[in-house]
């Protein structure tokens, strides 16, 4: 079992040699002619072995969600102690982070055709929708709660995304697998260094909020990574080559389609919410660890 909290003392038994992780990229990028991996029969949604695999982790995954981590917009934050930060910046990156939930439909949509085959995993993916469609809310209600959005700002927003349409950057099921479970991992960074930046501002229905949102993004996380690890023992090979280029050519999703993008990534790295050093020490080699993989083997992709 994957623990969500330990992230910090991993990264923390790894001394961060950066010029491995840049060479191993270079090489990847040397290689970007090559053919994107195939998925394997033996990894396919609809196989036997992986759709009792799947549904195992899911039912797990589900239960303990139910005894454990539910929670209400409504009910569980304290809506009437939301205040206005003192730094604007913290509301700004809350809206980039808010406009990057948005995309929920595109992300549900495009990704269930998918696994609709397999019921662990695509009831996974359902259940997914549904806590991440709880945190957009949570979040448009503490920028207008707080005073930090108007209704008209919150509008515009919406329009915004609505307007550009977000295509998942896997073609497969194995690789959008990987993907999610190396940018679960991020998202959980960005809430949990935000919520920690937030603290200084006295506000307890954001620091509730970003909290409830951290544990959740962990909790997806967990599964996608236990789901990895049983695909590693079916076919490690195929698994590390989708892990493997994935690594080094990860993207936050959806950023880029937003406006202003470039000033809203260099708005979350000066708060020290997230940057390549963090995606290094804190996703990039924790899930080496968790996985079981060294440097070298991911490298060569055997």
């Amino acid at each position: 079992m994957v623990k969500a909290n330990h992230w910090s003392k991993i990264a923390s038994s790894h001394p961060l040699r950066t010029h491995h992780l840049e060479s191993f990229i270079v090489n990847v990028k040397l290689n970007e002619t090559e053919n994107r991996p195939t998925v394997p029969d033996a990894l396919r949604p609809d196989n036997p072995e992986v759709r009792k695999g799947l549904f195992k982790l899911y039912r797990d995954f589900f239960d303990k969600a139910e005894r454990r981590r539910r929670w209400s917009v409504a009910d569980d934050i304290p809506w009437e102690l939301a205040a206005k930060p003192t730094n604007p910046a913290i509301a700004d990156v809350i809206e980039s982070f808010c406009a990057v939930e948005l995309y929920l439909p595109d992300y549900v949509a495009k990704a269930m055709p998918l696994v609709r085959t397999n019921r662990g995993w695509s009831s996974f993916h359902a259940n997914w929708g549904y806590e991440e469609s709880k945190h957009s809310l949570a979040l448009a209600d503490w920028l207008l709660r707080s005073g930090s959005r108007t209704e008209e700002q919150m509008a515009d927003l919406e329009g915004m995304v609505a307007t550009n349409e977000y295509h998942l950057p896997q073609d497969n099921a194995v690789g959008m697998l990987v993907y999610a479970m190396i940018q679960e991992l991020a998202t959980f960074l960005h809430y949990r260094n935000l919520r920690r930046v937030a603290q200084t501002q006295a506000d307890p229905a954001l620091n509730k909020l970003l909290g409830l949102v951290s544990v959740d993004e962990a909790a997806h996380h967990a599964f996608y990574a236990e789901v990895v690890q049983f695909f590693m023992t079916i076919d490690r090979a195929a698994t590390l080559e989708q892990l493997r280029r994935i690594l080094v050519t990860f993207q936050m999703p959806a950023v880029h389609l937003l406006a202003d993008s470039q000033k809203r990534v260099q708005a979350v790295k000066a708060l020290g919410i997230f940057d390549q050093d963090i995606f290094a020490r804190d996703v990039y080699l924790p899930i080496l660890k968790t996985l079981g993989i060294s440097h070298r083997e991911l490298r060569r992709g055997t």
